[in-house]
């Protein structure tokens, strides 16, 4: 008898936690005032995206983190790379109070040439307010829950209720959560920036027809070109010619031997190579017999 009547305010527990929770809305029905006057006013995610060619990317950037910075916000991403070797080009995020809003958007947009500019403003007051009441219930509901498990005397009432207060304590935090979520998207907006550059090409094409100093570096550089390639084109070719040379030589030395076989006639000698040696000086003196004559 002394279970069955431990188990029967338990039991009466668990059907007053609905009642209680039903109580704890009518309570925070009458409480409604001081909510709605604590999220009367109307809550605004405000997101906008801008496209600025810019001289210098960099400067540009330095003077949208500063302009950000003034305000009261934050840079939150920030990517910056160089595109061919031509120019420069950047995205970065700024967070900034909605108070500042309009303003640094205008300060960003004259930065350098506005090449588009697209704004949105989402109206989430419902959600905000519905959150807030949510969370208003679900924490008196916790309570509740808590109060019960402590007057719960049967371990099977403390282990049910214990499995509703941690249901309920999760969809609380969830609540929770979402709230810090609508609560920074609406207080602090979001500015996405892209900057670019003009490409080199662009800024080059006005500056007129070339001098003689141009003239002759483009015909330096030619030249210097020119002799580059020819001298790849003999590296090139320097075997084959190397080749060909032995070939010719194979060809001559085996060519003579071959049609000399075949007519029969030995390969020519080579020719006897010729004295030089001195003639004979005539003899200076005279016979005797060439005396008596005269």
């Amino acid at each position: 008898m002394k279970a069955e009547s431990a188990a029967k305010p338990a039991a009466g527990q668990q059907g007053a936690g609905a009642a209680a929770d039903e109580d704890a809305g009518k309570r925070q029905s009458g409480e409604g005032d001081a909510v709605d006057e604590k999220f009367a006013k109307t809550h605004v995610i405000r997101t906008a995206t801008l496209s600025v060619e810019v001289k210098s990317v960099t400067k540009a950037l330095a003077k949208a983190r500063t302009v950000a910075l003034d305000a009261g916000g934050v840079v939150e991403d920030e990517t910056t790379e160089r595109i061919d070797d031509t120019h420069v080009a950047s995205n970065v995020v700024l967070r900034v109070p909605e108070g500042e809003y309009d303003s640094v958007l205008t300060e960003l947009a004259g930065t350098g040439k506005l090449l588009a500019r697209s704004a949105n403003a989402k109206d989430v007051t419902e959600q905000v307010v519905d959150v807030n009441s949510r969370i208003a219930t679900q924490r008196a509901s916790v309570n509740r829950v808590r109060k019960l498990m402590d007057q719960a005397e049967d371990i099977t009432d403390v282990v049910a209720l214990e499995s509703q207060l941690n249901t309920r304590q999760s969809e609380l935090e969830a609540l929770l959560a979402k709230q810090a979520s609508l609560a920074d998207r609406t207080t602090m907006a979001t500015i996405t920036l892209d900057l670019s550059e003009v490409a080199k090409e662009e800024k080059d094409s006005g500056d007129g027809d070339p001098g003689f100093l141009d003239a002759l570096g483009g015909g330096w550089d030619a030249l210097v070109t020119v002799l580059r390639w020819i001298i790849v084109v003999i590296a090139a070719i320097l075997p084959f010619v190397a080749a060909l040379a032995v070939l010719f030589g194979l060809w001559l030395l085996f060519g003579v031997r071959l049609r000399s076989r075949r007519t029969g006639t030995p390969a020519p000698a080579p020719a006897p190579v010729e004295s030089f040696a001195p003639a004979a000086a005539p003899d200076a003196d005279p016979s005797p017999d060439a005396g008596k004559r005269d």
